[in-house]
């Protein structure tokens, strides 16, 4: 969580990042770990201090951010992994909550498992598919704290702004459907411009 003064120039960092991360995200995925690292390690120190903690908050922030935007990229297959399973997971996630059941968490672990060993064998598709898509909703997450009040819910509770992850606006479908067309139309950018050669998971070998 993060002070809700500054909800709006960390929606805006969260919105370039995803927009990044969608559409460029195999081809640049170490600024991609960079980015998404800082934003987690970030969110997840700051969470130790209370609303009232503005000074110690944002100076958490920051030093978590550091330190996960330098995990990630020092531990570039340990983040090939990470995307995999996290877009296990997700996708996980998305089916049981388009049958209106919550998944149980061995289920996520079981696809959060099979996401990361697909990973190492499909690393490029995997890569494309979970950046597209996790950049799709990072999209989501910024535009919708841009809007602030303007949108269903306010993404400000108090005095501090609290991101949720999978469930920015809960209850509201068509927030689902944006984000799969968003993270298609990122997914299908790379596979035929941005992310190499197309079709191909390797280099293709010139003729001597």
């Amino acid at each position: 969580m993060l002070p809700a003064s500054y909800q709006l120039p960390a929606a805006v960092v969260l919105l370039l990042g995803g927009i990044v991360a969608c559409f460029f995200g195999y081809r640049m995925f170490r600024l991609v770990l960079a980015i998404f690292g800082f934003v987690l390690g970030a969110l997840a120190a700051s969470s130790i201090f209370g609303p009232s903690d503005t000074l110690p908050m944002l100076a958490a922030a920051a030093l978590g951010g550091l330190f996960g935007a330098g995990v990630l990229i020092g531990a570039y297959f340990v983040g090939v992994s990470l995307v995999g399973a996290a877009l296990g997971a997700v996708a996980a996630h998305a089916l049981f909550t388009a049958s209106g059941n919550d998944p149980h968490f061995l289920v996520l672990l079981f696809c959060a498992v099979v996401g990361a060993v697909a990973s190492m064998y499909l690393q490029r598709y995997v890569l494309i598919v979970g950046t597209s898509f996790g950049g799709a909703l990072a999209i989501v997450h910024g535009a919708l704290a841009v809007a602030g009040d303007r949108v269903a819910l306010p993404s400000a509770v108090g005095d501090v702004w609290i991101p949720y992850p999978l469930d920015p606006l809960p209850g509201q479908q068509w927030l689902s459907v944006v984000w799969i067309l968003v993270g298609l139309m990122g997914a299908g950018a790379q596979l035929g411009w941005t992310g190499g050669e197309r079709g191909r998971v390797g280099r293709r070998k010139r003729k001597s």
